[in-house]
């Protein structure tokens, strides 16, 4: 039997960055910094739902604690006049005064902008679950998601997958569509992956999607 490894944690190292970055960081405080990201990264996950958020990344230095969150609608968390952005610091300095820290930072946060929604694979499993949530066949929902994606100049294969009971069925099923391929075996293959839960009346699906954008080579950048 075989293991079944997150794409993203096989590349760390090799075409992938960490998503917590430590620089000049007390290494007695390892277990409070981990506690802190952990805290900030479910926050985030609760407060910018439906916000096509793709990535929260953290960069942390002796006094500073960076917040960089990754969302192809930007002007929704930013909101009017900066609001939002504004809002959501104070929310994250009154959790990091919960968590009781020996040291408190300097928050900042950032938000950038993805060009490219289509291309990201957190992005297209939330695009699936809206879809359920509006409730549209899933079989529908499916193809038009994939052939959606596919239709992006950078991706060269699809997998998108669905289990639960799919259309309010007594047992519970699983269907997927694929378009392309997804070399999980190769490394130097730029495979996005990414899980996302559809919370529906009857019952919670699973959204799992898998999206291969190239191979990347080192000082040659991205190629298919």
């Amino acid at each position: 039997m075989t293991h079944v490894v997150h794409p993203y944690i096989q590349r760390v190292g090799i075409i992938r960055d960490w998503k917590s970055r430590w620089f000049a960081a007390d290494p007695k405080r390892y277990r409070e910094y981990l506690r802190t990201d952990s805290a900030v990264r479910a926050h985030f996950a609760k407060r910018l739902r439906g916000m096509y958020v793709a990535a929260v990344d953290i960069e942390r230095s002796n006094k500073v604690l960076r917040v960089i969150v990754c969302t192809s609608r930007p002007g929704l968390i930013i909101g009017r006049s900066g609001e939002g952005a504004v809002k959501l610091k104070k929310e994250l300095d009154m959790l990091l005064r919960t968590l009781k820290l020996s040291e408190l930072p300097e928050v900042k946060i950032d938000i950038e902008e993805v060009r490219a929604p289509e291309a990201n694979a957190v992005i297209v499993a939330q695009m699936v679950v809206e879809g359920l949530q509006k409730r549209l066949p899933f079989r529908r929902v499916l193809k038009q998601t994939v052939e959606k994606v596919i239709a992006h100049r950078d991706v060269s294969g699809v997998r998108v997958m669905l289990a639960g009971r799919l259309g309010g069925a007594d047992m519970s099923r699983t269907e997927e569509t694929k378009r392309g391929r997804i070399p999980l075996q190769t490394l130097r293959a730029d495979v996005d992956f990414a899980r996302e839960r559809a919370i529906l009346p009857y019952g919670t699906l699973g959204v799992k999607v898998w999206l291969y954008r190239g191979d990347i080579f080192a000082g040659r950048g991205r190629g298919a």
